[in-house]
């Protein structure tokens, strides 16, 4: 790295702290330069992930168990409780861990700060990897890090719910025929359709397909089409045919509300798939006002290899990102669409009901495309704030919107 960019780890990782972040766990312990190696095997190396409910026993630990064992090494591995993931590495700094798991919209943040090395530098090889999975983790045409997979959004159903208030799926085509289906569902004596609101980043992630599908521009929050998909939600918690829960939704509590078979419609991610299988629902692709199919953002993480004192160490490090990332093996221990072609057919293979999510995922568009980069999370944080304050009454869509346009750009001009 750059001895300017080193220079500016601290003051520029502290000053994204303000961007909001809930994907990434925060990790304890400490970071790599446990011991040392020169590339040919042996030693421990550190992994911070951001899956603490995936335990020893799990698919993904498995994974990281038999990368170990075929390198001849140790991986220690860190997962803890969802944190922000600038303030984690930062705070880690200059010791940090050898491997570390990024929700994509921060890589360019930990890039910008000189916390992560570029592909360039430790070897890692990016040529197969799918264009719009892989924009996410570029900043200034470098590339930090591969991408382990990508989920993305789509419009579960619950055709049982449908069926009994007469609503035929192929006639749902549109917002206008979205939200007159709601309307029928609701008139029925069920509910209409949950999603996620809540004050984070899942906040935006969910509401862009809508904001993109309208038409809408991250770089003018308070556009006529920004304002028509606010209004949309909004008028549909209004009249009921959204719960006031998706306030305070996760993405995991959502899906909990639609799996008590009340619901009629579901926006949530292709993680879910399994679960939506075994109740029978079946899934959508999200569309804009009139129709055409609404750009959902790629989610997921990349494996990055964050900056060493011993730069002898990334060899091996790298050897860790192959093990984890080749074929489809770290993309099925997570529940992801891989990320090359080659992994999305040996996927497809095993289990051709994913048709959907991967071209699903091979349309999504990154969050920080547009060249946002690490403006990407000031932006989402006055979004989901003006979508808050649109749908809790505070606010009408235009004013919270207006508000948004305003404070990110103060915020940026800093």
């Amino acid at each position: 790295m750059e001895s300017t960019r080193k220079a500016r780890i601290a003051g520029a990782a502290l000053a994204a702290l303000g961007v909001t972040a809930v994907v990434l766990t925060g990790c304890s312990g400490s970071g790599g330069g446990t011991s040392s190696s020169n590339g040919s095997g042996g030693g421990t190396y550190t992994l911070w992930d951001p899956y603490p409910d995936r335990d020893a026993t799990s698919t993904w630990a498995k994974a990281i168990d038999a990368c170990a064992s075929d390198l001849g090494i140790t991986i220690k591995r860190n997962a803890g409780n969802t944190g922000d993931t600038v303030k984690d590495l930062t705070t880690a700094a200059p010791n940090l861990p050898d491997i570390a798991m990024v929700d994509n919209p921060k890589v360019s943040t930990l890039a910008d700060a000189g916390l992560l090395t570029t592909t360039k530098e430790n070897g890692l090889d990016v040529s197969d990897i799918q264009a719009n999975i892989l924009t996410a983790g570029q900043i200034d045409g470098k590339t930090y890090g591969v991408p382990v997979g990508a989920n993305t959004l789509g419009l579960y159903y619950n055709p049982t719910v449908l069926s009994a208030a007469g609503v035929d799926i192929s006639s749902v085509k549109d917002w206008d025929s979205l939200t007159a289906a709601l309307k029928k569902v609701v008139a029925a004596g069920k509910k209409g359709i949950t999603f996620s609101a809540v004050g984070t980043e899942e906040g935006s992630f969910q509401f862009l397909p809508w904001f993109w599908g309208a038409g809408a521009d991250l770089t003018k929050l308070d556009s006529d089409k920004a304002v028509q998909a606010l209004t949309l939600w909004t008028d549909w918690v209004k009249q009921g045919l959204a719960p006031n829960s998706v306030l305070q939704n996760t993405q995991g509590t959502s899906w909990d509300e639609f799996k008590t078979g009340q619901f009629a419609f579901a926006e949530n991610g292709s993680w879910f798939k399994g679960d939506a299988d075994k109740a029978g629902y079946k899934v959508l692709q999200l569309f804009g006002p009139d129709g055409s199919a609404a750009p959902a953002p790629t989610g997921g993480e990349f494996i990055t290899i964050p900056v060493q004192k011993d730069t002898a160490r990334y060899a091996t490090s790298v050897k860790i990102v192959k093990c984890l990332t080749k074929g489809d093996a770290g993309a099925n221990a997570l529940g992801y669409i891989a990320p090359t072609k080659a992994g999305q057919d040996a996927q497809l293979k095993e289990d051709p009901t994913l048709q959907f999510w991967v071209t699903a995922v091979a349309a999504a568009k990154p969050r920080t495309a547009d060249n946002l980069g690490i403006k990407y999370g000031t932006i989402s944080e006055q979004l989901y704030t003006a979508v808050q304050n649109a749908l809790s009454g505070a606010s009408t869509p235009t004013d919270a919107l207006k508000k948004a346009q305003t404070d990110a750009q103060a915020a940026l001009s800093k």
